[in-house]
C-alpha cells in the first residue's frame, strides 16, 4: 500500500471499520473483495443496505485522492454498482449522498489516458446505470452532473467497454422524461449522440443499449436528417460527397427496422427523410460499373444509396410499427417514390434471363446500360415495389399508369447478382394484381396476345391464370410435375 494513501486510509478509520465489520476481513482490501461477493445476490444487497454501506463507501471514495488510491476507487466502484442492482435503499442512499458527484469526480480525475483509467470510467457508468433505473429523480441527479460536457468526454473515449453503458445511462435518463429527451434532441444533445456514433462505428460496436438510443433518437423521435446530416462533411450532402460515418447510420437504422426491437414507432418524419437520402444518393452514384459484392461493399455513397433502400424496404412492410403506415407509403408515393424506383428498374440492363431473350430476338428493349451498383440492388428494388403495393390500390395503380407492371413481371427471374429476386419479384407480381381488376386485365390481355413476356416467365416456372368466369389474372407458381 502507497505510505500516502495508508496515512489517508488511517485518518478515515471511521469509514473503514464498517467495512471491515460487515466483511470480517482484516483489509479493506480484502473487505472490499469480500463485500461485492455478497453485494452480488439481493439478500446481501439488502443486508448491507440495513448497515449504511453505501454512505459509507461514498465518503471513502471522496476521501481519496487519484492516481495513488485508483486500487481502492476501482473495487469500491464496481462494490457500489452491486449495491445499486436493483435495491432501492441503496439506490436512495446513492442519491442523498451526492453518489453521482462522487463518480463524476473520479472519471475526471482518472481521464483517459491508459486501460486502467478506462475500467475506472467503464465500473462507473455501469453504476450509474443501476442508479439511474430507480426512477426520475435518480435520472435527473445524474443528468445534472454529466449533461453535456460529462457524457461528451466519455464519448470521445474510442472504447465498445464504455459506449455501450453510455448508452445505457442515456436513454434510461430520457425514457419517460421529456425534457430530458428534449436535450439530447438539442445542438449539444445531439453532439454526444454523433460522438457516440462515431465511436460505435470504429470499434465496431452493435450492442442493445446502442440500438435503442439511436432507435429512440433517429426513428421515434425527428433527428435523423440532423444526425445524417453533422455525421458528414461540412459542405453537406448537396455536394455529393458521404463518409463511412453516414453509411455506418443507415447500416444500424436498417438492422433495427429489420429486427423490430422493442416495439418502436416511426415518427412520421423518418420515410420522407430517407427518401431524400435516397435521391441525394442516386444522383452521385456511378451505375456504369457492376458491383462485386452485396452491402457493405466499403464505397460510403453506393452503401448509402443501399441502406436507404433497404430501410423503405421495411418501412412499407411494418404495419407493426406505425399505426400510420399506410400513411407513410401513401406520403412516399405522393412524392414519387414509385416513379424513381420504376426510373431505377427501366434503366438498368436486363437480369441475365431476361438479357438471353433479348440476344436471341424474343424481347426488344431500348437496351438500357446503367448496372447495379451493389449485389441485390435490383432485388431491393423491387422488394420496396413489391411491400408499397401490398394491398394498397394507390400504388397498385401507380404502377399500372406508369407501365410498370411488364417491366416488374421480368423481375420474376433468377439472377445471380440479385440473390431472392425472384420470390422478390414473384410477391412484387402477386401484389400488384391482388384485388385489382385493371391490373388484372393487363395481365390477361398479355396473355391473350401471346406477349413474348408471358411466356418467358413460364419456362422459368411461372404462368398467368386467368379465371374462366371471372377473367382474372394472377401470377403462380407451374408445378414440376406439369
Amino acid at each position: 500500500m502507497d505510505r500516502e494513501v495508508g496515512l489517508e486510509l488511517s485518518n478515515e478509520e471511521n469509514l473503514i471499520q464498517p467495512l471491515l465489520i460487515a466483511s470480517k476481513s482484516p483489509t479493506i482490501e480484502k473487505a472490499l473483495e469480500q463485500l461485492i461477493d455478497i453485494a452480488k445476490t439481493a439478500e446481501g444487497r439488502l443486508d448491507l443496505a440495513s448497515q449504511n454501506i453505501v454512505s459509507k463507501l461514498l465518503q471513502l471514495c471522496s476521501s481519496i485522492a487519484y492516481p495513488a488510491g485508483c486500487y481502492i476507487l476501482l473495487p469500491a466502484l464496481k462494490l457500489l454498482r452491486n449495491l445499486c442492482a436493483g435495491e432501492i435503499r441503496n439506490q436512495n442512499a446513492f442519491l442523498e449522498q451526492n453518489g453521482a458527484e462522487v463518480v463524476s469526480t473520479i472519471i475526471r480525475s482518472a481521464g483517459f489516458a491508459s486501460d486502467y483509467n478506462g475500467e475506472i470510467v467503464r465500473m462507473g457508468l455501469q453504476l450509474l446505470a443501476n442508479f439511474v433505473l430507480a426512477g426520475g429523480e435518480h435520472q435527473r441527479a445524474v443528468w445534472c452532473q454529466f449533461f453535456p460536457h460529462g457524457f461528451l468526454n466519455i464519448a470521445r473515449v474510442r472504447s465498445r467497454e464504455s459506449c455501450d453503458p453510455l448508452c445505457m445511462v442515456i436513454y434510461t435518463c430520457c425514457e419517460g422524461d421529456d425534457g430530458l429527451l428534449a436535450d439530447l434532441c438539442n445542438e449539444q444533445g445531439l453532439a454526444v449522440v454523433i460522438e457516440i456514433i462515431q465511436t460505435a462505428s470504429i470499434v465496431d460496436s452493435i450492442e442493445k443499449w446502442f440500438k435503442l438510443l439511436i432507435s429512440r433518437i433517429c426513428i421515434e423521435e425527428s433527428c435523423t436528417a440532423s444526425v445524417f446530416f453533422k455525421l458528414g462533411p461540412d459542405c453537406g450532402v448537396e455536394s455529393g460527397h458521404f463518409v463511412a460515418e453516414q453509411a455506418y447510420i443507415l447500416s444500424i437504422l436498417s438492422e433495427i427496422l429489420n429486427e423490430s426491437i422493442e416495439g418502436i414507432i416511426v415518427n412520421p418524419d423518418f420515410a420522407p427523410c430517407i427518401l431524400g437520402i435516397l435521391r441525394s444518393s442516386s444522383g452521385v452514384v456511378d451505375f456504369s460499373t457492376r458491383g462485386e459484392t452485396g452491402l457493405p461493399t466499403g464505397n460510403a455513397v453506393i452503401d448509402v444509396l443501399g441502406y436507404s433502400l433497404t430501410i423503405l424496404r421495411d418501412i412499407c412492410a411494418c404495419d407493426h410499427l406505425t399505426g400510420a403506415s399506410d400513411d407513410a407509403v401513401g406520403m412516399l408515393v405522393s412524392s414519387g417514390l414509385i416513379e424513381l424506383l420504376l426510373a431505377f428498374l427501366s434503366n438498368l440492363e436486363p437480369p441475365a434471363t431476361i438479357q438471353k431473350a433479348m440476344d436471341r430476338g424474343e424481347i426488344t428493349s431500348s437496351s438500357p446500360t446503367a448496372r447495379c451498383p451493389y449485389k441485390g440492388f435490383r432485388r431491393d428494388i423491387v422488394a420496396v415495389i413489391g411491400n408499397c403495393a401490398y394491398r394498397r390500390k394507390l400504388v397498385q395503380d401507380e404502377i399500372r399508369k406508369r407501365n410498370g407492371i411488364i417491366l416488374l413481371l421480368q423481375q420474376c427471374v433468377s439472377d445471380e447478382d440479385n440473390p431472392f429476386l425472384r420470390e422478390w419479384g414473384i410477391w412484387a407480381a402477386r401484389n400488384l394484381l391482388e384485388g385489382n381488376t385493371e391490373n388484372q386485365k393487363v395481365v390477361t390481355d398479355l396473355e391473350l396476345q401471346r406477349s413474348v413476356d408471358v411466356p418467358e416467365l413460364a419456362r422459368l416456372g411461372l404462368r398467368v391464370d386467368v379465371d374462366p368466369t371471372t377473367h382474372r389474372a394472377k401470377l403462380v407458381n407451374i408445378p414440376h410435375s406439369e
